[in-house]
């Protein structure tokens, strides 16, 4: 009797796992629908700053053109001096009315050389996003970007 009822617990176990991890991988929701009908910011958007700096760099690598959702979205920083990019300091912002702080659901994507967050989903649009990044002496680094989502 107990081993015909642990037998029926380990298959009703392996049947639930299968449910959990059947199927393709669900993507990791970057923007809403309802923070994608938030109004544009008012006002310019501050632009990259000009000069001679040592603090770190963003470079949004991809997406590169229009593309659908879910996307590969892919960040790189580097550093300068010997400094090292903090991934604490790191925040990411869906420029809207009001602003989106994104930081959280990347975060999990974030590593000292950037964002690598496979499945972003968005709604089709374009959106403007800011990162913000410091590097171990301090010193600050900012891109802003567009992602471009087309329709499915």
């Amino acid at each position: 009797m107990k081993r015909t009822f642990l037998l029926g617990l380990v298959a009703a176990n392996l049947l639930a796992a299968g449910f959990l991890f059947s199927g393709p991988s669900r993507a990791t929701q970057l923007i809403t629908e309802d923070e994608a009908k938030l109004p544009p910011p008012k006002g310019a958007i501050a632009a990259d700053r000009r000069g001679i700096l040592r603090g770190p760099k963003v470079e949004f690598v991809s997406p590169s053109d229009s593309v659908g959702s879910p996307l590969h979205l892919v960040l790189k920083f580097d550093s300068y001096g010997g400094a090292k990019i903090d991934p604490g300091s790191v925040k990411v912002m869906f420029l809207r009315t009001p602003n989106v702080d994104l930081t959280a659901r990347v975060k999990p994507f974030i590593q000292a050389d950037g964002i690598n967050m496979q499945d972003a989903e968005l709604p089709p649009g374009d959106y403007t996003v800011r990162v913000d990044i410091k590097d171990s002496d301090g010193r600050p680094g900012t891109a802003i970007f567009t992602l471009k989502v087309a329709p499915k």
